[in-house]
């Protein structure tokens, strides 16, 4: 699962009969514009030639929330606004508080940059964060914000200073410099002040020497992340399945890896979309890069219509430039 919004792999989806699937990164390494050259998914060329695409997310590469999030937030009715989808009340079933993810990290300071080292790249142990936990809570407490375990990488917070934050995604600021991807510096005054305090904390604490003694990097940040209110739970479950396997090896400009994962989920989910489009079944695929995502969907057909999507070209579209 990734750390901000309820992403799941492929396989998940797999006999599922979800009634949308949303695509993470389907249009590449952001850094990678040659990403495509090569890459063969024919399932998803058939597949959609026979549907209808619709833009549901038209954003920017530097809005807070990615558009596979804002398509997730809409496919479970809950609030669209980038920064401000409420993953972590989600998580709680909190309908009474602001709520958000804190995940603890390791920041490389240079003097140009300050740059957000992946968590899964040094990981902790769930007995290693409870310690930190158990450490930095009384910091956090004295601001009115109250820390619970989730995951080794996420706590959940509870708090006021998490009221109307827009905080940017996890994936928006891991392998990057964080700098621009700080909350407003007057509404997110505490949690700067925290996390200069924690670095502070940290430095001299015998908790980052036994991780040095074992080669990994020290903990000196933490990053906020998936805050809102949740007015009210949703009313139904969703069906949508945001699947991740395209993340990390965008995320970490892994082109080989990345076309490796597209062409098993072409062979995989894709080709098993293909079929129940085939039966008649209604279709939602969304795919998402860095600033759009496109929905294409079953849609009553005509005669000529039909004889087009047999006898017609197939091309696949130019995601990369659709997303």
């Amino acid at each position: 699962m990734s750390l901000t919004a309820p992403l799941l792999p492929a396989a998940h989806a797999l006999g599922a009969s979800s009634s949308e699937i949303i695509v993470a990164y389907a249009s590449g390494p952001a850094d990678i514009p040659k990403a495509w050259d090569g890459l063969q998914l024919p399932h998803l060329q058939d597949l959609l030639a026979t549907l209808t695409p619709t833009t549901v997310v038209q954003g920017d590469e530097m809005d807070f929330s990615p558009p596979h999030e804002l398509a997730l937030a809409r496919a479970m009715q809950l609030p669209e606004q980038a920064g401000l989808i409420p993953w972590a009340a989600l998580a709680a079933g909190d309908t009474t508080q602001p709520c958000a993810f804190i995940t603890p990290c390791h920041w490389h300071v240079a003097p140009d940059q300050v740059h957000q080292t992946d968590p899964a790249s040094a990981p902790m142990s769930e007995e290693e964060s409870r310690q930190l936990l158990a450490l930095v809570a009384p910091w956090f407490s004295d601001d009115g914000i109250t820390l619970e375990y989730l995951r080794p990488d996420t706590w959940l917070a509870r708090g006021a200073a998490f009221k109307d934050l827009a905080t940017a995604s996890m994936d928006r600021a891991l392998g990057r410099d964080v700098r621009p991807w700080m909350p407003n510096p007057i509404q997110g005054a505490i949690i700067q002040r925290l996390q200069t305090e924690l670095q502070m904390l940290l430095y001299t604490n015998s908790f980052n020497d036994q991780r040095a003694q074992r080669r990994l990097p020290p903990i000196n940040s933490f990053w906020v992340h998936g805050t809102g209110s949740l007015v009210k739970l949703p009313a139904h479950l969703s069906l949508a399945v945001c699947v991740d396997d395209l993340r990390q090896p965008s995320l970490h400009s892994d082109v080989q890896s990345w076309q490796k994962a597209w062409q098993a989920l072409d062979n995989g989910l894709i080709a098993q979309l293909q079929q129940r489009a085939a039966r008649g079944e209604p279709i939602k695929l969304t795919l998402c890069g860095e600033s759009n995502a496109v929905q294409w969907q079953s849609q009553p057909r005509g005669f000529m219509d039909k004889i087009m999507s047999v006898f017609g070209a197939k091309r696949l579209p130019d995601l990369r430039e659709m997303l």
